[in-house]
């Protein structure tokens, strides 16, 4: 590609980036898009993610403006308590990109790092709390934070003795790759383990630097998770979410979860029938290994927790089920016969 093309179609992205931007003032939620990501706005799969539509103008009755219960069970500010074992930590609502379909859409922002006093209160509760083996830190993006933020954190939590696990939830190391510095990768080599869990939605997203980011994740040592959202006109098709999911065992990272879309304000348009994801999910088992599939889950609406939604395999039969294989077939199948068992005397 010649200098003047290239000089070309950054000036054009530019364009199309600020004829978005009045739409998304409209929306109430602002336009914001990674380099990264401003340079693949011309991939359909990743503009539909991070440009505003007026769709968004469309807010269904079922909307939250909490989906997933983040502040009925926030015992200190910035900090979740859902599950007894661990706690989601809200280290910053600063994202590198803004998601169309966020389910923190309504706070997301440049609010900053979470204030010190907060970040205090926060790690004192789960100091305190014994039963709390695993730190989750989200936002927002918690690698947002500056590097010496995030070393300081991660050392912070570490001083936690019944801690033994400390998840990252980000997107930084597809939309924003150069963030995954050597120094900060290092720097995850602790006491406890520490997880990355990716988010990324489709194939398109994962450039070249993105590869590298995430290569020298897995070769520091640092476990990598993904999870992904079932996005209507982004990435609702078998095929789709097979390309991505191959993609990512390739680069040594195993698909986690594969979120339902959440009831957000706005988002209406983005959320397929929990029947569609089903028949998606269906259709990968039959298609790709078992190590390449996530779980699809549902967020229930008040803070009530994630529950499967896989497709329904099992039916009743005449010995006593049906089971479905992946082709669509069913077969019978029977429980063990207890009363058989009785019978016969043990040695």
């Amino acid at each position: 590609m010649g200098l003047s093309e290239s000089l070309a179609k950054r000036k054009g992205r530019a364009m199309n980036i600020a004829h978005h931007q009045d739409l998304a003032e409209t929306t109430g939620f602002p336009l914001r898009v990674s380099a990264a990501m401003a340079a693949r706005l011309d991939m359909p799969g990743v503009a539909a993610q991070f440009l505003p539509d007026g769709r968004e103008l469309v807010v269904s009755d079922l909307a939250l403006v909490d989906p997933i219960g983040d502040e009925v069970h926030s015992p200190v500010k910035g900090l979740t308590h859902r599950y007894p074992d661990r706690v989601i930590l809200r280290a910053t609502l600063t994202c590198a990109v803004h998601c169309r379909f966020c389910f923190r859409r309504e706070v997301v922002g440049d609010a900053g790092p979470l204030a010190e006093a907060d970040l205090a209160a926060a790690l004192d509760y789960v100091a305190a709390r014994p039963a709390i083996r695993e730190v989750i830190l989200t936002g927002g993006d918690p690698l947002m934070l500056s590097e010496r933020r995030i070393i300081g954190l991660l050392e912070r939590i570490a001083a936690i003795p019944h801690v033994d696990l400390i998840r990252l939830h980000s997107r930084i190391p597809v939309v924003s790759p150069e963030r995954i510095t050597p120094a900060l990768v290092k720097a995850m080599d602790l006491r406890p383990a520490v997880w990355m869990v990716l988010h990324v939605n489709h194939a398109d997203e994962i450039g070249v630097e993105a590869e590298g980011a995430l290569a020298r994740l897995v070769k520091g040592g640092v476990p990598v998770l993904s999870q992904s959202v079932l996005l209507r006109g982004a990435n609702d098709a078998p095929e789709i979410l097979e390309a991505l999911f191959r993609k990512l065992l390739m680069l040594r990272v195993k698909p986690y979860y594969l979120h339902h879309a959440d009831l957000v304000r706005g988002g209406e348009h983005f959320r397929t029938t929990i029947a569609e994801g089903q028949a998606i999910m269906a259709a990968l088992r039959g298609k790709i290994s078992g190590t390449a599939l996530p779980q699809y889950v549902i967020d229930l609406p008040g803070g009530h927790g994630k529950v499967p939604l896989g497709p329904d395999y099992l039916a009743a039969g005449p010995k006593g089920h049906r089971i479905r294989d992946p082709q669509g077939v069913w077969h019978d199948y029977a429980d063990p016969d207890r009363g058989l068992l009785r019978a016969v005397k043990s040695g």
